[in-house]
């Protein structure tokens, strides 16, 4: 147990540093946009309403990003570039970055031990299901780029 609770620390000081420095990095694009050629966009009544909107219901939102792939640095830049309020951030981030620590502490720290036993005790089978993992990997990768690729409408799949 002491390993999982001094990961899951270490983990939700790296994730705090990481996406506060996300959000940081996001409310210093938001001000220099608001100083530069597009602050005419940026001062519409549409865009107005939507920073509103971010910077008073943005704060579950980025509490939840924490347990997607991909959508949590966005969420962050967001709420940092839209200004919203640290006493809602904060929170969030705090919530967020805890069940985001623990997730990947407990089921990261899991996944290791699994591969040390089957490292330790069928050697040929720890590296066929780690080249398994791997080109499944990059099969998805490469799946996705082709289907990015694709113009509309097309399959990929040639008619006779």
């Amino acid at each position: 147990m002491d390993k999982v609770a001094l990961t899951a620390g270490a983990l939700y000081v790296i994730v705090l540093l990481r996406a506060g420095g996300t959000f940081a990095v996001g409310w210093l694009a938001g001000a220099g946009a608001r100083r530069s050629r597009f602050a005419g966009r940026i001062s519409s009544a549409k865009f107005q309403r939507a920073e509103r909107a971010i910077q008073r219901w943005g704060a579950p939102v980025v509490a939840v990003s924490f347990l997607t792939v991909g959508f949590q640095t966005a969420a962050n830049f967001l709420a940092g570039s839209m200004r919203m309020p640290l006493p809602r951030y904060l929170p969030a981030l705090f919530l967020g970055g805890a069940a985001w620590a623990l997730i990947y502490a407990t089921a990261g720290l899991g996944m290791l031990e699994v591969l040390g036993r089957l490292f330790a005790e069928r050697t040929a089978l720890g590296v066929a299901t780690v080249a398994v993992l791997l080109l499944a990997a990059c099969g998805a990768v490469v799946y996705r780029r082709r289907r990015a690729a694709l113009p509309s409408g097309d399959t990929g799949v040639e008619e006779p």
